[in-house]
């Protein structure tokens, strides 16, 4: 199966490749707007803000993988980037999918889309004992300009398989916590922000950032699977799953992916109870 990872030298990019990328049914063609920083894996450069550029990587594509993305800061909104990147790159991925006959794509969306319910909740929603549920079914409550440009892949994605020829599946991860191999673990965020000097270790503000990490931990490994089990599927016309390992603490609905791909992933935030030594 050949395979286009829009932003594919990225952090959620190199979880896929990183951990697929040696099996034999996968051809993965990484697409960005810089070279592997390792200069160890090829690259169409292009920016999904061109369609003109993007449009030949897309011949001979099984499946497109579209991680490419803006992503402001907390006070930044920069709309005109968000829109440029995130809402007519995406329609451009769309448009070069269905023009090259694309069977499926698969598009990184966030928890974003429903931040407010976290922003309401919170921080009693990093306890155990915490009752919230988000699923596919859960009204929209996005958290900001990126989390509204999301919504618009969603639905955009949605439009074109019920409306188009092409592409004929699409499945929307809303991808919550995945970090870098260095912190690919529950105490990732809290150890980074120590080593950057914003709090020390044991303090209130780590034991928070362990906490809502437990229930927002998107293990590399526990991706990859993901997107495995999405690439293999062959019943599934439209699906938004949360991109989530098994956390014991999370409110991120991951029984809608076992069930309609087979998703059996094998993190779970609870069995840390310190950092990697």
């Amino acid at each position: 199966m050949e395979v286009l990872v829009t932003g594919g030298n990225g952090m959620v990019g190199t979880a896929i490749i990183d951990n697929l990328g040696d099996r034999a049914e996968y051809e993965f063609r990484p697409l960005d707007v810089e070279p592997h920083p390792d200069g160890d894996r090829d690259t169409f450069i292009a920016s999904v803000e061109e369609y003109d550029a993007i449009r030949p990587a897309f011949d001979g594509v099984d499946a497109v993988i579209h991680l490419a993305v803006y992503v402001p800061g907390y006070v930044d909104e920069n709309w005109e980037r968000i829109r440029s990147v995130n809402v007519e790159g995406t329609r451009n991925v769309l448009r070069a999918a269905q023009d090259a006959e694309v069977e499926r794509v698969v598009f990184a969306s966030t928890n974003h889309v429903v931040g407010m319910y976290e922003e309401e909740y919170a921080p009693d929603l990093y306890e155990l004992d915490h009752d919230l549920m988000l699923d596919h079914t859960s009204p929209d409550r996005p958290d900001s300009s990126y989390g509204v440009s999301k919504l618009f892949g969603e639905n955009d994605g949605r439009f074109f398989v019920e409306k188009m020829a092409y592409p004929e599946r699409f499945y929307a991860i809303r991808i919550c916590s995945l970090r870098e191999p260095a912190y690919d673990h529950p105490y990732g965020d809290a150890e980074k922000a120590v080593e950057n000097g914003e709090f020390e270790r044991g303090s209130d503000e780590y034991e928070e950032t362990v906490r809502r990490m437990k229930a927002m931990w998107f293990s590399r490994r526990d991706c990859a699977q993901l997107i495995d089990r999405i690439l293999q599927d062959e019943h599934t016309e439209y699906a938004i799953f949360s991109g989530v390992s098994d956390n014991e603490r999370s409110w991120f609905d991951i029984e809608h992916a076992r069930k309609l791909v087979g998703y059996d992933p094998q993190d779970n935030g609870e069995d840390w109870d310190a950092p990697p030594r």
